[in-house]
């Protein structure tokens, strides 16, 4: 370990404390964003239904846009290093252990248990991750692959998960007892059919053959991605304002006449997987085992400490589902996060170059 001098521990505190600057920026827009959602959805002001359509929105327009944008500008070969290894390993432990705890310890089905795993391990990599690690690691470049990665490899296993245990896909029904030769069919025509994967694919081909769109496309791209954010953020703070399951929804029914308790021990479960078991995986992976240099190790760590993103309850509503635990696991591990990532910075920051 380099030895401490006065001059090193003034560099050292004016990056903690630029650290927790950044978080403080970082947080505020989440908060003001989903205040204002709430705010509206107490008063009335777009109607009974807006929570659905703007969830429409994003997940069928908006966050497409923004996937193919992200995508088709990046380089594909750059998150193909050891720590990816590392991040992707603790993401791997907390999804599968987020899928495991959702079905043995809360009963729930093959979709909500998608949901569980995505809320215990899908990292807020775009809108908290870029602004903390601009400030904190002076450059997004490693959350640019946590991107690529979770865009590419994570979401289209939820997906599959999510299409394959509610027959539904985006909104469309299967007819009970459909056999194996349609489920197969589905599996294989999900990419037509969900538009995150199409987008997604999409980015890749574009970016693969170095292709350049045309300004006014690509213009138009931006300017529709750049409203997937903020309208998630206000669609998450609308359902804040908890409505009755859905009626002739059975499953849904029984999902939300669930006891209090067994609620708040989901979210308790999967908040402590993402807040805790994650980075601490990282840590021990990118640390002990592969050996990463200290800058690198705190990237891993800072970004494995992020929050759950926005989108799992955008999934979660546009499939149908309970949508309480994955927006209470969003709002309360962005609560938590604040915290692990103000020890993550101090204690690893303190440690850097």
């Amino acid at each position: 370990m380099p030895r401490r001098t006065p001059a090193r521990e003034a560099h050292n505190g004016a990056r903690i404390m630029a650290g927790m600057h950044a978080l403080l920026s970082a947080f505020a827009p989440i908060w003001i964003l989903t205040a204002i959602g709430y705010a509206v959805g107490r008063s009335g002001l777009l109607g009974a239904q807006a929570e659905a359509v703007l969830g429409r929105f994003v997940f069928h327009v908006a966050m497409p846009a923004a996937l193919f944008t992200m995508v088709s500008g990046a380089r594909l070969n750059t998150f193909a290093n050891s720590s990816m290894v590392a991040f992707a390993a603790g993401t791997a432990l907390v999804c599968g252990l987020g899928f495991l705890a959702s079905g043995r310890l809360f009963g729930r089905g093959t979709a909500d248990r998608a949901i569980g795993s995505m809320t215990s391990g899908y990292v807020n990599s775009a809108n908290l991750g870029i602004p903390v690690a601009v400030q904190v690691l002076g450059d997004a470049s490693f959350v640019a692959q946590i991107i690529l990665f979770q865009v590419l490899l994570v979401s289209p296993v939820i997906l599959a998960l999510l299409d394959s245990g509610t027959g539904a896909g985006t909104g469309t029904g299967t007819k009970p007892g459909s056999g194996k030769a349609v489920v197969f069919r589905r599996m294989l025509t999900m990419p037509v059919r969900n538009p995150i994967i199409m987008a997604s694919l999409l980015g890749v081909a574009v970016s693969a053959f170095g292709l350049r769109l045309p300004h006014a496309l690509a213009h138009s791209c931006d300017l529709l991605g750049a409203a997937a954010v903020p309208t998630a953020l206000i669609t998450l703070g609308l359902s804040l304002n908890t409505r009755p399951a859905a009626p002739g929804s059975a499953q849904l029914a029984q999902n939300t006449a669930r006891p209090v308790r067994t609620a708040r021990a989901e979210v308790v479960v999967a908040v402590a997987l993402k807040t805790l078991v994650q980075p601490l995986t990282a840590l021990a992976v990118g640390g002990p085992l592969l050996h990463l240099p200290e800058h690198q190790l705190l990237a891993v760590v800072l970004c494995s400490a992020l929050p759950t993103a926005q989108n799992a309850f955008i999934y979660a509503q546009q499939y149908g589902l309970d949508t309480r635990p994955a927006r209470n696991a969003v709002v309360a591990s962005t609560v938590v996060s604040m915290g692990t990532l103000s020890l993550a910075t101090w204690a690893l920051a303190t440690t850097g170059p």
